[in-house]
């Protein structure tokens, strides 16, 4: 059986977005501290210290291939928690999410 070029390329480009984007995932690191980091409502957070807000955004599409949903989602979490302990946070509230992809998240300092 003989592949032509157009083929060949087509199956290596289709098979390396694959793999790149079940990959993504474990490309973002986790930072010592974040298991610390706790998720709250923000009427859970009237007595904390704010210590900022952020924008986090993560690869939401690799090519055609738009990645899953709850992926994305963890990702942007992960994303939070290392930067409210690089901030001296310990508490993240999600805010709007303007497109998929990206969020808004208020840190706070909860616990002495």
């Amino acid at each position: 059986m003989r592949f032509s070029k157009g083929i060949l390329v087509v199956t290596v480009t289709v098979s390396l977005i694959a793999g790149l984007s079940g990959c993504a995932s474990s490309l973002i690191g986790e930072h010592p501290g974040t298991d610390r980091v706790s998720q709250a409502d923000a009427n859970q957070v009237g007595g904390c210290q704010s210590k900022g807000t952020i924008i986090v955004s993560v690869l939401a599409k690799v090519g055609f291939i738009i990645r899953d949903a709850v992926d994305v989602e963890a990702n942007l979490y992960q994303m939070a928690r290392n930067d409210a302990v690089d901030a001296g946070a310990d508490t993240i509230v999600a805010g709007e999410s303007p497109e998929f992809g990206k969020r808004t998240f208020k840190m706070y300092k909860c616990r002495p």
